[in-house]
């Protein structure tokens, strides 16, 4: 099976005052084409660290990270827009929705930012909101709608794009458990429908098992 995601010898190191702090300390890590990994952490442990690093979201990072073939780490501001515009999809604890904007509008967005029509953009929004059981809430503004609804939108909006590779931090960790655990079988029923791949960070045992693998981040090293 072919890789979607390879990811070798990465290190970041931050710096505060006269110290010196490794958090990720030579990392590699394989992502098949259609596998869904859990990044499994305590906080604080570089899981985040490690999702914008793959997601091209903060420089001053080392080593190689390769996503569909394509070495992106070298990648000028440019290239980094399009990796992340055309192959990646994003999806945060918070949800991040913008305010003024209903649901299948903000589904939309980032397909129009791609110069999609807006019919064919519409539909796609649609579609996905209706597989993420919101046929009924696509005119409602994040205000609107509750949280694991909210967390729904932004889970369809991540997807919009056919990305390849979808980056998920914490993406359940702001609702209750019974919550949680819907968005998450929603969330891995549609990414394995759309046929992409995602590394999921997460602190919880319990719903890192519902991945198809789990790895673990350990004094900046993965493990597992």
């Amino acid at each position: 099976m072919n890789s979607m995601v390879a990811v070798t010898g990465l290190k970041r190191t931050f710096v505060q005052g006269s110290a010196s702090i490794d958090v990720l300390r030579g990392v590699d890590l394989t992502i098949a084409e259609g596998e869904i990994v859990a990044l499994l952490g305590p906080s604080g442990s570089g899981k985040s660290t490690m999702l914008q690093a793959i997601g091209l979201l903060e420089g001053g990072f080392e080593g190689s990270i390769r996503i569909a073939g394509e070495e992106v780490a070298s990648l000028d501001n440019d290239g980094r827009t399009r990796v992340r515009r055309d192959m990646l999809g994003f999806v945060y604890q918070f949800h991040h929705l913008l305010p003024d904007f209903s649901a299948v509008e903000n589904v939309m967005l980032p397909q129009l930012v791609r110069d999609s029509e807006m019919a064919s953009a519409r539909g796609r929004a649609e579609k996905l909101l209706s597989a993420l059981g919101l046929g009924h809430r696509l005119t409602h503004r994040p205000s609107q709608l509750s949280g694991g609804e909210q967390q729904r939108v932004a889970v369809a909006r991540a997807l919009a794009n056919r990305p390849k590779l979808v980056l998920a931090d914490e993406p359940t960790g702001n609702l209750d458990e019974s919550t949680a655990d819907i968005v998450l079988a929603e969330f891995l029923n549609l990414v394995r429908g759309e046929g992409a791949s995602a590394l999921v960070a997460t602190h919880n045992e319990r719903l890192a098992g519902k991945m198809d693998r789990v790895v673990r981040l350990h004094e900046g090293r993965l493990v597992g």
